[in-house]
C-alpha cells in the first residue's frame, strides 16, 4: 500500500484537512459525557432548571459543530479518495499500455480487467475509510481512557484491561483475513475469465452443444469464490460480536465498581454515567475501527495485486534512434533494404521449442513480399517482429538499416501499418475509426484509402457515409467489410511498411484480386508484407517466403519456388488447378 501513496500527492490538503476535522469532531464528542455529568450532578440533583437548559443548549451547539466537522471531513476524504482512485486508474492503464505482448500474455487480460476495476475500487474505498477513521477511532479510544482517569483512577483500570484485549482480537482477525481476501480476488479472476470466454465464444458453445459443460465449470468456479467469501465473511463477522461482548463486559464492570465508588463517596452518579458513555464511545470507535480494518485488509490485498502489475516491467522500450533528423524523415531517403532479418530465432516465453529459427531475408523499398506456410508455422510471429511487438531471442531485425531495438517505438510504428488477423473496429463513426491511422486525415485521404482497400462502396452504400456508426467490435458489418475497413485504416497513414497478416481471408476471390491490384498500383515505394493461407493471394508477389515449422523452406518468385520448393508445390496444388498454378 505504501507504494501507492504517491497518488495522494495531488490531494495533500484534503488528506490533512479531512482527518483534522474528524479529530475536531471527536474532541467535541469526548466533551459531551462531561457536560451530561454536570447536568445530572448539578442540574438534576439540585433541580436547577435554568442550568439544565443552559447546558442542554451547549450540548446542541456541540452537536451542530460536530455534524459540521463530520460533513466537511466526509467531503475532503471523499475528494481525496476519488482523486487517488482516478490517478491510480489512469497510471495503471498507462502502464498496461506500455507492456509488450509478452507481458500481457503472461498476466492475462481477464486479471488485468479485475485489477483495473474491482481492485482499484477496493483500494479507493480503503483510502476513504482510512482518511475518515484512522485518526478518529484511536483518538476516541485513547481520549476516552484519559478522560476516565480524570474521573476515577481505580474504575479507569477497567479501560486499561478492556481496550488491549479488544485490540488483540482485532489484530488476530486481521491477520487471518488478509491472505483469504487475496484468494477471493484470485477466484474472482477465474470467474471473470470464464464469463469472458463464454460471452466471446457463445456461438461456438451453442454449435457444439457444450452449454451444460460450461455451466458446470462456471458453477464450480463461482462456488469456489462463494466458499472463500463465506469463510472470510464468517471470520470477519466475529469481529463485531466479540468487541460488543468485551465492551459490554467492561460496561458491567464500570457500573458495578462505579456504584461502589458512589457509595464510598469517591465519585458522583453523573460521573458513573460519564464513564459508561466513555465505554460506549470506545465500543463504537472500535466497531468503526474493526470495519475500517476489514476494508483496509481488502485494500491491502488489492494493493498487492495492483503492485504485481506495476512490477511487470515493459520488456520493449524506446531506443535512442529518432527518425526525425533536421525535419526530414529518414525513411525512404537511403538506398537501404527497408526490412532485414539477420539469422533471427524467436522463443515465446515458457516455450522450449523456437517459434522461428534462423530466419534471414531482406525486403527492398517498394517490394511486395508474400509469406505462406502451414498453420502454426510462424507467419504471424515473423511479421510481429517488424513493428517490435516482440523482441527476437537471437539475431536482429533491421528497418532502414537500423536495428528495431534502436528506434523510438512511436517513430518505428508510425512508419508501419499493421492489419492483424482479427479485424478489430471500435465503437464510433467510420471516420473516427479511419482517423486512428492519422489524426488529421482529410476526407479525401480517407476516401482514397477506402478506394484502395475496396471499401469505398461500403461508405457510399450507407446514408450517413463516413458518419455511419460502427457498433462495438464492428458487429453491424460483415467479416469482409470489417477486413476492408481495417486495411483502409492502415493505408490512411500512408506507411512505409504495410503488413497484411492474413487480413483478406473473408474476401471473395474477385475482391481479393482487385485489392491486390490496387495495392500494387497505389502503394508505390511502400514495402508490403502479405501473410496468407491462400496461394492465389501471394503468387504475384515480387518474392515469396515459404515457412515450414518456423524455418524458411524456400524464398523466391512463384515460378522459382514451383521448381525448387516441395512445400510450396504441395500448397499450390492442394488449392489450385495445374492451369491456375501456371
Amino acid at each position: 500500500m505504501r507504494r501507492l501513496l504517491p497518488f495522494l500527492n495531488g490531494y495533500k490538503k484534503e488528506s490533512i484537512v479531512g482527518p483534522l476535522f474528524k479529530l475536531l469532531e471527536a474532541a467535541f464528542e469526548l466533551i459531551v459525557p462531561l457536560i451530561m455529568a454536570q447536568i445530572i450532578d448539578v442540574g438534576i440533583r439540585y433541580r436547577n432548571v435554568p442550568y439544565i437548559w443552559k447546558m442542554g443548549a451547549v450540548l446542541v451547539v456541540f452537536g451542530v459543530l460536530g455534524l459540521g466537522c463530520s460533513l466537511l471531513a466526509q467531503y475532503f476524504a471523499a475528494k481525496a479518495a476519488v482523486g487517488f482512485g482516478t490517478g491510480l486508474r489512469h497510471e495503471l492503464f498507462r502502464h498496461i499500455g506500455l507492456l509488450s505482448y509478452a507481458e500481457i500474455d503472461k498476466a492475462g487480460s481477464s486479471t488485468l480487467v479485475v485489477r483495473m476495476t474491482s481492485d482499484i475500487n477496493q483500494v479507493q474505498s480503503g483510502v476513504n475509510l482510512v482518511l475518515r477513521l484512522f485518526l478518529r477511532s484511536p483518538f476516541i479510544v485513547v481520549g476516552a481512557m484519559i478522560m476516565s482517569f480524570t474521573i476515577d483512577v481505580k474504575v479507569a483500570v477497567i479501560f486499561l484491561i478492556t481496550v488491549p484485549v479488544m485490540s488483540l482480537v482485532i489484530y488476530g482477525i486481521m491477520m487471518l483475513t488478509i491472505p483469504l481476501y487475496k484468494n477471493v480476488q484470485k477466484s474472482l479472476d477465474q470467474v471473470l475469465l470464464s464469463t469472458r470466454e463464454n460471452l466471446a465464444g457463445i456461438r461456438v458453445i451453442r454449435a457444439f452443444r457444450t452449454q451444460n459443460q460450461e455451466k458446470e465449470e462456471f458453477e464450480e468456479k463461482s462456488s469456489r469464490l462463494m466458499r472463500y467469501q463465506q469463510l472470510v465473511g464468517k471470520i470477519s463477522a466475529l469481529l463485531n460480536p466479540m468487541t460488543y461482548v468485551l465492551v459490554n463486559l467492561g460496561i458491567i464492570a464500570v457500573v458495578w465498581y462505579g456504584g461502589g465508588a458512589v457509595e464510598a463517596g469517591r465519585i458522583k452518579q453523573g460521573e458513573v454515567i460519564a464513564l459508561v458513555n466513555y465505554m460506549t464511545q470506545i465500543l463504537l470507535a472500535l466497531v468503526a475501527l474493526a470495519n475500517l480494518i476489514v476494508s483496509f485488509t481488502k485494500a491491502m490485498a488489492s494493493a498487492g495485486r495492483i503492485n504485481e502489475v506495476f512490477d511487470l516491467k515493459p520488456g520493449i522500450t524506446d531506443g535512442p534512434e529518432n527518425a526525425q533528423k533536421g525535419g526530414k524523415n529518414v525513411f525512404g531517403t537511403d538506398p537501404l533494404p527497408r526490412v532485414t532479418m539477420q539469422d533471427v530465432t524467436f522463443f515465446y516465453e515458457g516455450s522450449q521449442a523456437p517459434a522461428l529459427s534462423h530466419i534471414s531475408f531482406s525486403a527492398e523499398v517498394g517490394e511486395t513480399i508474400g509469406i505462406i506456410g502451414g498453420t502454426g508455422c510462424g507467419k504471424s510471429t515473423l511479421v510481429n517482429l517488424i513493428p517490435r511487438f516482440y523482441d527476437v531471442s537471437k539475431g536482429a531485425v533491421c528497418v532502414n538499416g537500423t536495428d528495431v531495438k534502436a528506434w523510438e517505438l512511436g517513430v518505428l510504428r508510425e512508419a508501419i501499418g499493421v492489419v492483424p488477423q482479427k479485424a478489430v473496429l471500435f465503437h464510433g463513426t467510420i471516420r473516427e475509426n479511419m482517423k486512428m491511422g492519422k489524426e488529421d486525415a482529410s476526407d479525401e485521404e480517407i476516401r482514397s484509402a477506402l478506394k484502395t482497400a475496396q471499401a469505398l462502396e461500403i461508405v457510399e452504400n450507407k446514408p450517413e457515409g463516413l458518419d455511419t456508426i460502427v457498433s462495438e467490435g464492428g458487429k453491424n458489418l460483415s467479416g469482409g467489410q470489417r477486413q476492408r475497413l481495417t486495411i483502409a485504416r492502415a493505408l490512411v497513414r500512408q506507411p512505409q511498411v504495410l503488413i497484411l497478416d492474413d487480413s483478406a481471408s473473408a474476401l471473395d476471390f474477385a475482391t481479393d484480386s482487385r485489392l491486390r491490384r490496387a495495392l500494387k498500383e497505389d502503394t508505390s515505394g511502400m514495402t508490403v508484407f502479405i501473410v496468407s493461407q491462400r496461394a492465389a493471394s501471394i503468387m504475384y508477389a515480387d518474392r515469396i517466403i515459404v515457412l515450414d515449422d518456423g524455418e524458411i523452406a524456400g524464398c523466391g518468385t512463384h515460378k522459382e519456388l514451383l521448381g525448387s520448393c516441395q512445400v510450396y508445390q504441395e500448397i499450390c496444388y492442394s488449392q489450385l488447378s495445374r492451369e491456375e498454378v501456371g
